[in-house]
């Protein structure tokens, strides 16, 4: 599989987005949803966002609706939900799949370069994260349940 710099994606308004522009960054990748009970983890990650972006952090939030239909809205619907309620400020993308015969190259890649639990590749529920270094490698996946603490131990041992 490819290296994660040479995948492009789109901008929550649908603009093609280089993978390689976060080269030399430490990246938090999450699959998002504004109507799931870890939808206040909009609120950690902005935190962590904040609190790191000056050192190299960036969060990139892919909205995916593939599970219990939790991300219905438009991408316009959703940049607004997430301001309006979260004060969100880090990157959110376009609507995408994250699972099954339309998943994301970016997704892919990810759950190619840090499988689940068993090994399965798989992502389970809204929320799961993957820790990108700044060299463009998986250093670690979170489960939905992760707490910001548990992501904020590991993220610091990246910067």
């Amino acid at each position: 599989m490819g290296e994660l710099y040479d995948i492009n994606v789109k901008d929550n308004n649908l603009n093609n987005v280089e993978m390689s522009e976060y080269k030399g960054k430490i990246l938090l990748i999450v699959n998002v949803a504004s109507k799931c009970g870890f939808t206040p983890q909009y609120k950690d990650l902005e935190s962590l966002y904040k609190k790191y972006k000056d050192q190299g952090l960036e969060v990139l939030g892919f909205p995916c609706n593939q599970f219990g239909a939790q991300e219905p809205g438009s991408n316009e619907e959703i940049q607004s939900f997430c301001h309006l309620n979260y004060n969100v400020t880090f990157k959110l993308f376009d609507k995408i799949d994250v699972n099954g015969p339309k998943t994301s190259p970016l997704f892919k890649h990810l759950k190619n370069q840090s499988p689940g639990i068993l090994g399965t590749e798989g992502i389970k529920w809204n929320f799961t994260k993957f820790l990108v270094n700044k060299d463009g490698e998986v250093v670690k996946r979170f489960s939905p349940k992760d707490t910001e603490a548990v992501i904020e131990a590991q993220l610091v041992k990246s910067l």
